[in-house]
């Protein structure tokens, strides 16, 4: 995945120099990134990086005219035109519309220059004259950075793997993090899943100067937001409106072809009737699964055609089921084990739909920043499966999970929920490509504070999307809902969505043991064909019964699995068994534990 890594000492050596090297092995993934690294040994820092070829950072690392500030930055910056235009009259020198701009905004702000940045991103700027260096990363913390520290330096990379490299003796699972992973699907609170790693909050800059002790500050506080007055009904809606069609071209602009994924909800049409963009020139796809077009895929389909604009399925055929185990492997490793195996097919779409463009626009984060939507809960521990001390760290879980919800709701939704639980899967996503949304823009979010309890709801994107593009106002979305209802139609077209889409829930990860034991003894007739696949591209029960079953058995029956010190080893394999013979439904349990298993062959023994 993009992302930077390095480490500051007070001497560079030769240790560091190989360490450096070590790192960026880590983060050489794909063929379509850019690889650097850049050492100074009389300031004691080396600094590497991988970003998107002809992408928004390709162009490191970035000096000033005067070559005494020198910048490392991934991400990306959706600065206004104005901007860039300041920045050319005063005479810096600098490529507009890549992260050159940024080292001349520190020029002429200093380290206030990060609160400017909006977008995720993360850096490591070295004022040369100052004798200074400033580690920083965006407001949301979703550019991730863990870092370690130690006598001999301070370590920091985009991905934990790197740091693991390089530093065995942090190659161990770290309990109240395992504990919350597998009762919330994340790991809270800014913590890793391995002790003596971690994360460095969003919107932080970290100082370092000439040896002394690193200074940890932040330049965001989330009270700058919370703060803000409520508005009206009439006037946030004004705001937003105003905002949206101001922001959204900044998405669209830059080096790189860009196409947008549709679904069938409101968050991502909201851009298509906003878009810049004249009929037929904006490339756009829908992920669909093997058994029908689901309401994604349909409801895109017409949305694009409604628009003018060109659609294409991305499909999750039958080939995945040959390449899940090589994905598996993938998902653990490039997450570092914080993505369960669903990421098998965020990856293997994503990697089809670089093909289309090698930039993502999507809805992500809009139903949780607009309708303050809560995307994750904690759940007990299976006593039978986990010992009694991983059981408590579940509990311990379920209390933090709780208490960070108990805050500022708004809060949690847009800095914590993205940071902790919508981030592993996009860290699968921008593994392949490129990911925008701008429901993260720096503006919306802050804007969303001041929402009325009226407007948190979809009838401001309904009526955005009316105002907009008048030939969407009628079409509802998956779930039926729609502006202007038409009575008893809309109802009955809604009630039969929800009862849909519940039953393929039902049918899927939600079947009970008893029906899953009926399931399996008539699997012959096929039942799945009646509800999989309307609302979902994946269907993880079924497959881990039939076609996964045998890779599945391999790991988690393998006595290296059945040994793990927080399991019961003899109940874990009667699990999957059950499972894997249709007598239980252990898909939940199944996704973490095949993710925790090959993440600790790749990451903590693998030499």
């Amino acid at each position: 995945m993009p992302g930077i890594f390095g480490i500051i000492s007070k001497e560079w050596s030769q240790e560091a120099s190989r360490s450096l090297g070590e790192m960026a092995r880590c983060l050489a993934d794909e063929p379509f990134h850019s690889f650097g690294t850049y050492a100074s040994s009389d300031c004691g820092i080396g600094v590497g990086w991988s970003c998107p070829m002809a992408g928004y950072s390709d162009c490191l690392p970035i000096w000033n005219e005067t070559k005494d500030v020198c910048l490392v930055f991934t991400g990306e910056h959706f600065g206004p035109e104005s901007e860039s235009q300041s920045l050319k009259a005063a005479g810096h020198d600098f490529t507009p519309g890549n992260a050159s701009t940024i080292v001349h905004l520190y020029e002429s702000l200093g380290p206030a220059f990060v609160e400017r940045l909006n977008g995720w991103f993360s850096g490591l700027l070295i004022d040369f004259r100052q004798k200074k260096t400033f580690l920083f990363n965006d407001r949301f913390g979703m550019n991730r950075l863990y870092f370690h520290e130690d006598k001999d330096g301070f370590y920091f990379a985009s991905e934990a793997k790197c740091l693991l490299r390089v530093l065995p003796s942090l190659r161990q699972l770290d309990q109240r993090s395992l504990g919350e992973f597998l009762s919330c699907g994340c790991v809270l609170e800014n913590r890793s899943l391995f002790p003596d790693i971690t994360l460095i909050p969003g919107g932080s800059i970290f100082i370092f100067s000439d040896g002394n002790p690193v200074t940890k500050t932040t330049y965001f506080r989330k009270e700058s937001w919370e703060n803000q007055p409520i508005l009206s009904a009439k006037a946030y809606y004004q705001k937003l409106k105003e905002t949206w069609h101001r922001i959204l071209p900044l998405y669209f602009r830059g080096p790189g072809q860009a196409a947008l994924s549709l679904t069938g909800g409101v968050d991502s049409r909201l851009i298509l009737a906003c878009a810049p963009c004249p009929p037929g020139s904006l490339s756009c796809y829908s992920f669909g699964g093997m058994y029908r077009a689901c309401a994604d895929v349909e409801l895109s389909r017409a949305v694009a055609s409604l628009r003018g604009q060109p659609h294409q399925t991305v499909l999750l055929d039958r080939s995945f089921f040959s390449n899940f185990p090589a994905l598996a492997e993938q998902t653990a490793y490039l997450s570092d084990g914080t993505m369960d195996c669903t990421g098998t097919a965020d990856l293997f779409v994503n990697r089809l739909a670089r093909q289309i463009a090698p930039i993502r626009i999507t809805g992500l984060n809009g139903g949780e920043v607009l309708r303050r939507v809560i995307a994750f809960k904690a759940k007990p521990l299976n006593p039978d499966l986990f010992t009694r001390e991983m059981c408590g760290f579940g509990d311990q879980a379920a209390s933090t999970y709780q208490a960070e919800l108990g805050g500022n709701l708004q809060s949690f939704v847009a800095l914590k929920q993205s940071a902790w639980h919508l981030y592993p899967r996009l860290s699968i996503e921008r593994s392949q490509i490129c990911i925008r949304s701008p429901y993260f823009d720096n503006e919306i979010v802050a804007l969303s504070y001041q929402a009325p309890q009226e407007c948190v709801g979809m009838d401001p994107a309904l009526r955005l999307i009316a105002e907009s593009a008048p030939e969407l106002k009628n079409l509802g979305t998956d779930r039926a809902v729609r502006l202007n209802p038409i009575p008893i139609v809309t109802w009955a077209h809604h009630q039969f969505q929800e009862f849909t889409f519940k039953a393929e829930y039902a049918y899927d990860a939600g079947m009970p043991h008893w029906l899953a034991r009926l399931d399996s003894a008539f699997k012959y007739l096929h039942f799945e064909r009646l509800f999989l696949g309307r609302h979902k591209f994946y269907h993880y029960r079924l497959w881990y019964r039939d076609a996964l079953s045998n890779f599945l058995k391999e790991v988690l029956l393998d006595p290296r699995a059945r040994s793990r010190p927080y399991l019961n080893g003899k109940n874990l394999e009667k699990l999957v068994v059950a499972h894997a013979n249709g007598r239980g439904n252990y898909t939940g349990e199944l996704h973490r534990l095949l993710t925790l298993e090959l993440a600790q062959r790749q990451l903590l023994e693998r030499s």
